[in-house]
């Protein structure tokens, strides 16, 4: 399939070009269920699982029962580290855990092949030849982008780390300009539409083959 490069400022008034790209990732069937499963694996491979608790026989103190069994008044009581008691241990204390999913390469792909085909049928999926700044101004981004009609929230694909654009792009609270070597499936999901440049899509293709 073709991808068309879209151009801003003076090379607007020139006819776009398209770009050739591989259908196995720019025009593969979506499939939501592949998705929802590789994303929520991913954010679950983010939680850092350390939450602790003590229980009952982990604090500290109580080995003593703390009156006798009867003729006090007082409720039975056989340890002042009771879950009942302030300063007692847990019922159902937390213990540190593994909340990684396992998701296989082949998984993976799909899914970020099946995003980004979504993405190229929705028309949310720009290509530039490139995106140069002449200083890393937010300002000179921001008419950037609005000469490229892709919105406020956008995540910008480049091939590798350009120091002028991610300066540029730091005080803007909804876009996000990353490297493929980065791209996540949740960058994907929580942006309204993806500038790539046409050096990220051929990297796109190689990665995701």
């Amino acid at each position: 399939m073709k991808l068309k490069v879209v151009s801003s400022g003076a090379q607007a008034q020139q006819t776009n070009q398209d770009i050739q790209v591989s259908d196995a990732t720019f025009a593969r069937e979506y499939n939501e269920a592949l998705v929802h499963q590789v994303v929520v694996a991913y954010m679950a491979a983010g939680r850092a699982g350390t939450k602790a608790q003590k229980t009952k026989a982990e604090v500290r103190g109580g080995g003593i029962k703390p009156w006798r069994q009867k003729g006090t008044g007082q409720a039975r009581a056989g340890s002042i580290r009771s879950p009942i008691w302030v300063g007692g241990g847990r019922a159902f204390a937390a213990k540190p855990r593994d909340f990684s999913q396992k998701v296989n390469r082949k998984m993976y792909r799909g899914a970020m092949q099946a995003m980004l085909s979504e993405l190229a049928r929705q028309d949310r999926l720009s290509v530039v030849n490139g995106i140069e700044l002449e200083a890393p101004k937010t300002k000179q981004l921001v008419q950037k982008l609005g000469e490229l009609k892709v919105g406020s929230n956008v995540l910008i694909l480049i091939e590798a780390h350009d120091e002028k654009l991610e300066l540029a792009s730091r005080n803007l609270p909804y876009v996000d300009v990353m490297p493929v070597s980065a791209l996540d499936p949740l960058s994907l999901a929580r942006h309204d539409h993806v500038l790539a440049t046409a050096g990220a899509v051929r990297l796109l293709e190689e990665r995701l083959a």
